[in-house]
């Protein structure tokens, strides 16, 4: 009797230990405790990414459910996941769902982030729509084209490069560039050394230099002044030129008819310049008027020098027995 009561007694301590145990490990194992009353939330999502089943549900950090099952559409686009939450959290319909991962690669999990808590408490059964979870490998895929694409760009940056190389700094290019910056620095010398002659030229003639400034400038005034001048006397008598300009154009009109009619033989000076016979004879008469002029002028001078008196009158003188001379006369050309 003794052993059969031994044996129930350990028979009931391995039960109650196995019991233990068991609850230990769903414990441990993120397992649902069978104690604590939960509802169910629907949440939709684009994919699961790596979100696995018994993930937990943390809303602000704090675990408040765990993730039960995953089940795809009837349109076999999105994914419904379905959650047990423990009763005593409560979650407004305006709260955000996303599916989070610890850290860069670690597990996955559902992450509920409170807002302003306007809406109504989610119950039993209700669908939220979650945000797609960061799917790495999509980013790999992008970033491999991306690393591609920079490396096609790498290599045909390498091709301009060597291009550029073989054509610029080849040794001919070169030599030419050393030639020209030897042309360069001899033409900086001479640039230079011109330089320094016209400071020393400005240097050594500077009085003169400020002397034909100041001239130069005191020339400007005075064309300034004259040219002002000048402004006021036209404008001050402007009828007077007015009038003036009109004259000689009329004095212009008046000498062109008159060397017409010259020209075409009218009047005593056209009739003059066409018949020969006249020219002769007024170049005749204008002969001896010279001549007469000239005569005058002897005389004049004669009066001049020896008073009318003695020109007028001389006493006759006889003519010597020796000689046959005519009496004196007068000089000639000179009135008697």
């Amino acid at each position: 009797m003794s052993e059969k009561r031994l044996e129930l007694k350990v028979g009931l301590f391995v039960l109650l230990g196995l019991t233990v145990l068991a609850t230990l490990m769903l414990n441990f194992a993120k397992g649902l405790s069978f104690f604590k009353p939960t509802y169910e939330l629907r949440m939709k999502t684009g994919t699961v990414g790596g979100l696995k089943r018994q993930a937990a549900v943390l809303m602000s950090g704090v675990e408040v459910g765990k993730v039960i099952d995953a089940e795809l559409s009837q349109d076999m686009k999105t994914v419904t996941i379905r959650l047990k939450i423990y009763q005593k959290y409560k979650i407004y319909s305006d709260a955000g769902f996303a599916i989070d991962a610890l850290g860069f690669l670690g597990d996955q999990f559902v992450a509920i982030r409170p807002r302003k808590n306007e809406g109504h408490i989610l119950r039993d059964g209700e669908e939220v729509t979650a945000q797609e979870p960061f799917d790495l490998q999509e980013v790999a895929r992008a970033s491999l084209t991306f690393i591609n694409r920079i490396d096609q760009t790498a290599q045909k940056l390498n091709e301009a490069i060597s291009r550029v190389s073989n054509i610029v700094l080849n040794e001919q290019t070169l030599t030419n560039l050393a030639i020209s910056m030897s042309n360069f620095r001899k033409v900086s010398e001479r640039a230079i050394q011109t330089v320094d002659g016209i400071d020393n030229l400005f240097q050594t003639n500077s009085l003169s230099i400020s002397s034909s400034v100041s001239n130069l400038m005191q020339f400007s005034e005075q064309l300034n002044s004259l040219a002002d001048e000048l402004s006021e006397t036209i404008a001050t008598n402007r009828t007077e030129i007015s009038v003036a300009v009109k004259n000689l154009s009329s004095a212009t009109a008046t000498t062109k008819n008159l060397l017409a009619d010259l020209d075409a033989g009218k009047g005593v000076a056209g009739a003059l310049l066409r018949d020969d016979q006249l020219k002769l004879e007024m170049s005749s008469f204008l002969t001896n008027l010279n001549a007469v002029s000239m005569n005058l002028g002897i005389l004049s001078s004669n009066i001049n020098n020896k008073g009318l008196w003695s020109v007028l009158w001389k006493p006759k003188t006889r003519n010597s027995p020796r000689t046959n001379q005519p009496p004196a006369q007068l000089h000639p050309g000179k009135a008697h």
